[in-house]
């Protein structure tokens, strides 16, 4: 076996890191609105926080069972990725408080402020004191952790204000739980663009919880849990069903290995020894953060500011942004227009409501039979699930295949599932070793002896409300060839067939990569018989070495290479006799960049596939994916037009260098943000 050549490749964690660092730039950019940036560090925050249960959760996992494994980018084992990550960490939290800070004293000048007790006036004082004794003190649950009374259980994110305590000269901890029924922010009753979280009034007056004690110290905690949680099929009853067996391992989640200790502000040597050796952490596991430690409440104050100060708010958020309806689509019924040609749409510059139109028709079309669709991710109320239900009452036989381990919308999912179930659809779930992260939908007409199949595949879930966030492409057909695979893949999928035959449609874990790295050779016998040579690539993130290795192969046969990648990005680009023909462009903006498109070749013979997975080995291995073609000349040379305004960009936009790291394009000429032109379906601009 060749050894593994890690010269052209980073590792995948630090690679997530530094896309998060991108996020918190967004909150540093005096471009962006001022509540904006603030809910930009919110989301840096909710990302680490994700990232530390999820990737440092797994990693955690393999360093205590897995003595062999190491990181196919670097060759470090689970222990050194978790002192790197530890390392770097540290960095970002010091970081983000400055830019907390910042951003925080520009909200003030604008007269929006987030108090501590010695920014209050008197009546303010009393008001959050009466606040306390009246609405907090009562639904607190308070422990002495002593020899009677054992160290707790530390849920999972939850927010604890903990004390050193003395009583009658011995000292002893005290404990209290922020309960998460009460409101995360309270407002001031002189100024309601005034407040204060919730955990410092606890924090203020936890004193009068322990009167019988001396306080000695307190401060705000908060632990971070291993999340990663999994089922297989000899976890489950014999007389238990899937969906109950998902219910009862969600309860685990909250009481899994801690991997992390945050505390705010301030801690206290004797307190941190004493918690690092009840939840076995290391010192590098231990985090002081001058940042709340859930910053979940920007999305509170954002929906409060609009409200109390319409003006005021608008001042510092973004313009409203209204998607449209694409003109290729007239008015009146969907279906009919389908016969005629394809519609691609493209969120969240395009509506999604015109989906949601292909569905409702779909449930009340009396020559409609039946209804499949594959769902990942759904909004919290759902039209698709309204509509689904409505195509059953409507007698049409309705298939939902829901991936019930869609990770923290299990819930959701399990919920959405039981309605279906009870309205009459046939529920199936993914499979034990693979998540389905397929996005289709077959609506199948019947008239007379006529058959015709109207089908919808998508790069993004069926999420109106991220629909109006996240980019991504929704393509509808009614063609016979798509429609019989997408028929074919539903029938798959019934009987648990995960490596199907189709003609059009490249399914993961079996088809997927292979087929694409049959273009990629394709491409590499152009280049090498002197043909222009071209793979244009954009996706969230880029770790599967094999297709890693058969990139940088293609760069070194002179292909040339542009890959437009948001998030983690294990290939370093531009490394003469490696990746010399490769450049990586990554943008981060207002919309998070969703959409997974693989271009290869030029011209009018280019090939073009969309699609809902990455090249990430979870995706080409270890989910059902599926990759389908576009090959209307038209929508191709809209998708080529996108990707060309894409890699236009210069203000969102940044290129991976040869250190790996993001760097700033300094390309001469006119300003171009490539999601501000979308918006504007501005396709003119100056290829760079």
């Amino acid at each position: 076996m060749p050894k593994t050549d890690y010269s052209f490749t980073q590792n995948r964690e630090l690679s997530w890191l530094k896309f998060n660092l991108r996020v918190l730039e967004e909150a540093e950019d005096d471009s962006v609105p001022l509540l904006e940036q603030l809910k930009y560090i919110s989301i840096f925050t909710s990302n680490l926080d994700e990232f530390y249960m999820v990737r440092c959760g797994s990693l955690y996992d393999l360093s205590l069972i897995d003595e062999d494994y190491v990181d196919n980018k670097t060759g470090w084992d689970a222990q050194e990725q978790l002192d790197a990550i530890y390392e770097r960490t540290t960095y970002l939290y010091k970081r983000r408080d400055e830019v907390y800070e910042s951003v925080n004293s520009k909200l003030r000048e604008k007269g929006i402020f987030e108090l501590d007790f010695e920014d209050m006036t008197k009546g303010e004082v009393k008001y959050f004191k009466d606040y306390f004794l009246n609405y907090v003190f009562p639904v607190l649950s308070p422990q002495i952790i002593d020899v009677q009374h054992p160290f707790p259980h530390l849920a999972n994110k939850s927010r604890y204000v903990m004390l050193i305590l003395e009583s009658k000269g011995e000292p002893l901890f005290g404990l209290i739980n922020v309960p998460r029924s009460l409101p995360s922010i309270v407002y001031s009753p002189d100024d309601k663009l005034r407040y204060i979280l919730m955990e410092k009034i606890v924090h203020q007056y936890v004193d009068k919880v322990f009167s019988n004690y001396q306080v000695l110290f307190k401060t705000i905690l908060s632990v971070t849990r291993n999340a990663d949680i999994t089922l297989s099929n000899d976890q489950i009853d014999e007389d238990e069903d899937y969906r109950g067996a998902m219910t009862k391992i969600l309860k685990k989640r909250t009481r899994l290995a801690p991997i992390r200790l945050e505390f705010y502000r301030d801690s206290h040597k004797k307190l941190t020894k004493f918690l690092r050796k009840q939840l076995n952490l290391k010192e590098n596991q231990v985090q002081i953060s001058h940042t709340p430690l859930d910053m979940a409440y920007v999305y509170k104050l954002y929906e409060h500011i609009e409200k109390v100060d319409e003006l005021k708010f608008h001042t510092i958020t973004f313009n409203p942004y209204y998607p449209r309806t694409p003109q290729i689509i007239e008015p009146g019924e969907i279906l009919p227009q389908l016969r005629e040609r394809d519609i691609l749409l493209s969120y969240p510059y395009d509506s999604f409501d015109p989906f949601l139109k292909f569905l409702k028709e779909a449930a009340n079309d009396k020559y409609v039979v039946s209804v499949q669709i594959a769902i990942y991710r759904l909004a919290q109320s759902s039209s698709v699930i309204k509509y689904l239900r409505e195509a059953r009452e409507n007698g049409k036989d309705v298939t939902v295949l829901i991936e019930l381990r869609a990770r923290f919308d299990e819930e959701r999912n399990i919920h959405y599932a039981s309605m279906l179930e009870e309205a009459g659809c046939r529920v199936q779930y993914g499979f034990e070793m693979y998540k389905v992260h397929s996005k289709i939908c077959l609506v199948t007409r019947k008239e007379g002896r006529d058959i015709q199949y109207f089908t919808q595949l998508g790069t993004g879930n069926y999420n109106e409300k991220t629909a109006r966030l996240y980019t991504d492409m929704s393509f509808l057909t009614s063609r016979n060839d798509i429609g019989e695979d997408a028929m074919l893949y539903f029938k798959n999928m019934s009987i648990s067939n995960i490596n199907g035959e189709y003609d059009r449609l490249l399914v993961a874990p079996f088809k997927f990569k292979s087929r694409l790295i049959r273009m990629m050779e394709e491409q590499i016998e152009e280049a090498e018989k002197g043909r222009p040579a071209s793979i244009i690539m954009k996706m969230n993130s880029l770790t599967d070495r094999e297709m890693i290795d058969m990139l940088s192969k293609a760069s070194n046969a002179g292909v040339e290479i542009k890959l437009i990648i948001r998030g983690i990005c294990c290939i370093i680009p531009g490394l003469p006799g490696k990746t010399e023909h490769i450049e990586v462009t990554s943008i981060v903006g207002r919309f998070l960049e969703h959409h997974r498109i693989y271009c290869f070749g030029t011209g009018d013979d280019a090939k073009i596939y969309l699609s809902s997975g990455d090249l990430m080995t979870r995706n080409t291995e270890k989910r059902v994916e599926i990759a389908f073609p576009v090959d209307d000349p038209g929508l191709k040379d809209e998708i080529r037009n996108m990707m060309e305004v894409m890699l236009s960009d210069n203000v969102k936009a940044r290129k991976i260098n040869t250190e790996g790291d993001y760097e700033r394009i300094t390309r001469e000429g006119e300003k171009v943000d490539a999601q501000r032109c979308l918006m504007q379906r501005d396709y003119s601009v100056s290829p760079p």
